[in-house]
């Protein structure tokens, strides 16, 4: 019965993995028009960046609980249409000719919001609906089907941007990928966790969250491998947020010259991401993460260093990085996803995207003001050989090895346990049988 359960909540969340690539493709053409508006400005990038991170720090850890306690389904749901919602108000004002930058920046940050309601959500579900032998793979099918979305994205936002003169009407796109995605997941089942008596009636939000701030402490090297998402995120900061500024000021490109590299690097997604997919298993993967991060800064030096309006030469050298970043952040979601219970699951990557993403809007806030003092290329530059330092640094000093233990030995246990049951078949088949007795019974006179 469980098998037969389980086929058949792979497939529902195959269904729903469908409907969100349209919402994804939505969010990211709304996303690159807005970006592209800011481009010219590192102040106004990185005010919009820190604005987008700062509810996903503060909101993430309660909204983890949530997702653990309430429907999903209903979460996602309310959250997606409140996005939607936004991005038609967004619609208004620039129909209205009201492109403040204080309005757009407001509404940016209530999108990031609602998102930051989703997010945990919708990751609680891998391991409710994906069988454990399958999760790295379906991680990898997460991203290989959010780097085709990422990769064609740019394009078609850019597309539009060439052709069609006013920019609310690439808005609405937003609004019809949204009505797509709703499809799906109202047809879906999502399985409940059950709960304990106590955990339903008494434990309250705060109780719930501290309850996931103990598993992290209590589970060898889960904290260490987070706070080295949360210093690899800061690192990367500056060449997240000011990337568009890079292309348009440093090197004098376009709006399309941007997108190809958005859409280089995605193709990059894919390739990573149908290799996760295709290997059903990765040992040591504690080490892909650290090699992995670290030849993921490597490849940006070349793309720094490369002369102005040379923009192959920036597409051939970050096509390396970002084959490795799905490898390594669909291993890393695996790690949580098996060394952490599925009751806790929602909350502990509520924590995990809290922690990981806490000092990001710091980051961001700062990339600006440090490229106006050093000059971005000089900015990017550090950056990118702390991030080839760093890792090195968490592998050697902390104690993010165990998790590697850890974890197989929880994906050997079930192995072990068939193996026992076998034995103990076979034992029981040795076990001589008692010879038949056959009763006499002689006739009474």
């Amino acid at each position: 019965m469980e098998d037969v359960i389980s086929k058949k909540s792979f497939r529902h969340y195959m269904y729903f993995l469908f409907g969100q690539q349209f919402s994804m493709l939505g969010s990211m053409i709304v996303g690159f028009v807005i970006t592209w508006y800011m481009a010219s400005n590192v102040i106004y990038l990185s005010i919009s960046v820190f604005l987008m991170f700062l509810p996903q720090v503060l909101v993430t850890p309660f909204s983890g609980v949530i997702s653990d306690r309430w429907n999903k389904k209903a979460i996602i749901a309310i959250s997606d249409s409140m996005q939607a919602g936004l991005t038609f108000l967004l619609f208004i004002f620039f129909l209205m000719d009201l492109q403040n930058i204080v309005f757009i920046l407001i509404i940016n940050t209530f999108r990031a919001a609602s998102y930051a309601f989703q997010l945990p959500a919708v990751q609680s579900l891998i391991p409710v609906m994906v069988p454990r032998d399958n999760l790295s793979r379906v991680n990898g099918m997460n991203f290989l089907s959010s780097g085709l979305i990422f990769s064609i994205g740019p394009m078609i936002a850019a597309t539009l941007m060439a052709f069609i003169p006013k920019t609310e009407m690439i808005f609405l796109l937003d609004i019809v990928t949204f009505l797509i995605a709703m499809v799906p997941l109202l047809i879906i089942k999502i399985p409940k966790i059950p709960q304990t008596t106590e955990e339903a009636v008494k434990s309250s939000m705060f109780k719930d969250f501290k309850t996931g701030l103990l598993t992290i402490k209590m589970i060898p090297g889960l904290f260490a491998m987070i706070a080295f998402a949360m210093i690899w995120n800061f690192i990367h900061r500056p060449w997240a947020v000011l990337l568009p500024n890079f292309i348009s000021e440093t090197h004098g490109g376009t709006a399309l010259d941007l997108a190809l590299i958005m859409t280089s690097s995605q193709v990059g997604n894919i390739l990573g991401s149908l290799i996760t997919s295709l290997k059903k298993t990765w040992k040591h993967k504690i080490k892909i993460n650290i090699i992995g991060a670290a030849l993921f800064f490597a490849c940006q030096i070349p793309a720094i260093l490369a002369p102005r309006g040379n923009f192959v030469i920036m597409i051939i050298s970050l096509f390396p990085a970002w084959v490795l970043f799905p490898i390594t952040v669909s291993t890393y979601l695996a790690i949580l996803q098996t060394v952490v219970s599925k009751d806790k699951m929602g909350r502990i990557m509520s924590i995990d995207h809290m922690i990981s993403m806490a000092i990001a809007p710091i980051g961001a806030l700062i990339a600006g003001p440090l490229a106006i003092l050093l000059g971005i290329r000089f900015l990017f530059l550090i950056a990118a050989i702390l991030g080839i330092i760093q890792p090195f640094i968490i592998w050697f000093f902390t104690k993010i090895r165990q998790l590697e233990v850890i974890e197989r030995e929880i994906m050997m246990k079930p192995e072990e346990d068939e193996k026992l049951e076998e034995k103990a078949e076979e034992k029981v088949e040795e076990i001589p049988q008692p010879a038949e007795v056959v009763q006499v019974i002689e006739p009474i006179e």
